[in-house]
């Protein structure tokens, strides 16, 4: 049984790594060379991008659209502005003024470096790239140029990651049931997902009811996604996820373990994964791959 579920997981494994090396070469492509002026802004830009992120969120947008039309080369360019913006939420995540950490994926974090001021800009620059890219990306199969940019726009904004930014700030010190939790985790880490599969479904040129199915999907494994996120602050190790464990807790922060413990959070994620299984077995050419994905979900530990 065991080694079936880690064939499993492996299938996704294998092609999160071929992805992450598409992305990485055309994100060095589209970005600015750190010898370029002003060369502290583009050298602490560059710092975040290449510290070694796992490109789930671009390889998602380019699994979708592969599902959906056979190939993903046109989504490349979305994909790479997606790794842009998430990267501009990292950067701002973790400043005094928000989370207020001094590591992210094993090294100081941007503002440590850079100071705060030139990672602030750091993380406006990249939001204004990645939407720059976006608009600047082939249509695929896409109808409506406007519905790329409001799918990122929907997942970004005040009803996304912004938003659940926002209420987790909010919740800082405060006792917090799981379904506000779980809204919070909606937001700030569900939409994104959610809206790299869209972003790659629509350039694939879905139909309106598998877009509801990656929707679906996605809110899944984005909440799945966040839960482990909380569940590894409790108990892994700094070697393992490249920041302080323990911090969430310090900092009384809204997580699923602080809010019913870890037992039950656990529970949560296993059902969201379950479902994300289930409804994964329709999404399209590439639906063993977005099975994977539950499953590697499942046993993630870093």
């Amino acid at each position: 049984m065991r080694r079936s579920v880690e064939a499993a997981s492996s299938l996704f494994e294998r092609y999160l790594e071929r992805a992450r090396r598409r992305i990485d070469t055309a994100l060095d492509a589209r970005l600015p060379r750190a010898r370029e002026e002003p060369r502290p802004l583009h050298s602490a830009i560059r710092y975040s991008v290449f510290a070694g992120g796992k490109r789930l969120r671009p390889a998602l947008c380019l699994l979708a659209c592969e599902s959906v039309l056979g190939s993903s080369a046109a989504a490349v360019p979305a994909a790479v502005a997606l790794e842009m913006i998430h990267t501009f939420s990292l950067i701002h995540d973790d400043l005094p003024g928000m989370d207020d950490d001094d590591w992210r994926r094993g090294r100081p974090s941007n503002h440590i470096v850079f100071g705060e001021g030139m990672a602030i800009l750091a993380g406006d620059a990249l939001l204004a790239l990645g939407f720059q890219t976006l608009a600047a990306s082939p249509l695929g199969r896409a109808k409506d140029p406007r519905a790329l940019i409001r799918i990122v726009t929907e997942a970004t904004g005040t009803e996304g990651m912004i938003g659940g930014q926002a209420m987790d700030l909010l919740s800082e010190g405060k006792r917090t049931s799981l379904k506000r939790v779980l809204a919070m985790h909606a937001r700030k880490t569900a939409m994104l997902i959610r809206g790299s599969l869209l972003l790659g479904a629509e350039i694939g040129g879905a139909s309106p009811g598998l877009k509801r199915r990656f929707s679906n999907y996605g809110l899944r494994i984005g909440l799945a996604f966040q839960i482990g996120d909380d569940l590894l602050n409790v108990r892994s190790s700094r070697k393992k996820i490249g920041k302080a464990v323990g911090s969430d807790q310090a900092r009384g922060k809204a997580t699923a373990p602080g809010a019913v413990g870890v037992e039950r959070a656990e529970r949560e994620s296993e059902r969201l994964l379950r479902e994300a299984r289930r409804i994964a077995k329709g999404l399209g050419r590439r639906a063993a791959e977005f099975e994977s994905l539950a499953v590697f979900l499942g046993k993630r530990t870093s």
